[in-house]
């Protein structure tokens, strides 16, 4: 199914070409992974400990805080990918998921959340930004320790991948189709399941 996906959205748009030669028809990530298995196996297990290991913030929330920060450095792919796999983890709420994105503060999400995604849009923008009332308002509100930590560390994190992703000039399709597919295989496989290190299109749902 998203082999085909992938398929009719390259036809149909008009897609830029990498800076790097790059596997067609691979979105995103993806593409220059291929490229780098020795670097391409220990991020895909940082992302996989940053957002599905055990953790007081659900899998949900810090796919939020991902999706959060590479919206605010408008890397589509990251966002749109993340955002999908946020929304599967909230049964489909896609509706929330842009909510967040434009006006997290109006979102109907908890205190802490809305602590924590000012914590970590202040490291986007750099660390040194964020500051002791941010850090206080965040435990006020009911923010561990290591949430803290967990949600700095997240931010940073996507701002690498973000620029990993862009500074490349990877293909970021915009059929938002494909992006639910890859929402729910994140959402049921994972982020080091067997078959990321092949393209898209080679790998059996």
């Amino acid at each position: 199914m998203l082999q085909a996906q992938i398929a009719a959205a390259k036809s149909k748009e008009k897609v830029i070409m990498a800076h790097i030669d790059l596997a067609d028809g691979v979105p995103g990530i993806r593409g220059p992974m291929l490229l780098s298995p020795e670097t391409t196996k220990p991020l895909r297990e940082l992302v996989e400990v940053l957002l599905r290991s055990p953790n007081t913030l659900t899998p949900a929330e810090r796919e939020v805080i991902a999706t959060y920060v590479s919206s605010e450095n408008d890397c589509y792919y990251c966002q749109h990918s993340h955002g999908a796999a946020a929304a599967e983890h909230l049964g489909g709420d896609y509706k929330l998921i842009d909510q967040i994105k434009q006006n997290f503060q109006a979102a109907p999400i908890s205190d802490k959340m809305k602590a924590l995604l000012a914590i970590a849009g202040k490291v986007q923008k750099g660390g040194k930004h964020v500051t002791t009332e941010d850090v206080g308002r965040a435990k006020n509100q009911g923010a561990s320790d290591k949430e803290i930590q967990d949600t700095v560390l997240i931010a940073a994190a996507f701002c690498m991948y973000n620029r990993y992703v862009d500074g490349l000039a990877t293909w970021a399709p915009q059929d938002p189709e494909i992006y639910r597919e890859i929402g729910k295989r994140v959402v049921n496989l994972g982020y080091t399941a067997s078959g990321w290190e092949r393209p898209v299109s080679a790998v059996s749902r």
